[in-house]
């Protein structure tokens, strides 16, 4: 938990501010995953801290969603494309990708 949460104050990403009396905050909650080595010992315990989104009501807390992430097929189409062309694959683990976003 620590380690997910230092990038977020070292960068200044967030700070307190007065709730609107006429709204309701959105909770949160820690989410724990545990990494495993192909031969079944440990390699990484996580931990990430995600909003609890299914609290929110469409019209009322918010207008619009966007998560950016791959469909299976098109990670399977580009995992096709690299083996077909001899491309190097590479699987970085971009923490806080989304750190800096502008939020209206």
């Amino acid at each position: 938990m620590d380690e997910e949460m230092k990038p977020l104050n070292d960068n200044h990403t967030w700070s307190l501010v007065p709730l609107p009396t006429d709204k309701k905050p959105v909770g949160c909650k820690w989410v724990y995953t545990v990494k495993h080595n192909p031969d079944g010992t440990i390699a990484q315990l996580k931990a990430r801290l995600v909003a609890k989104g299914y609290t929110q009501c469409y019209g009322i807390d918010y207008d619009e969603t966007f998560s950016p992430a791959a469909k299976m097929t098109l990670v399977r189409i580009l995992l096709s494309l690299a083996a077909n062309s001899s491309w190097p694959i590479h699987q970085p683990d971009d923490k806080n990708a989304f750190l800096n976003g502008d939020i209206k």
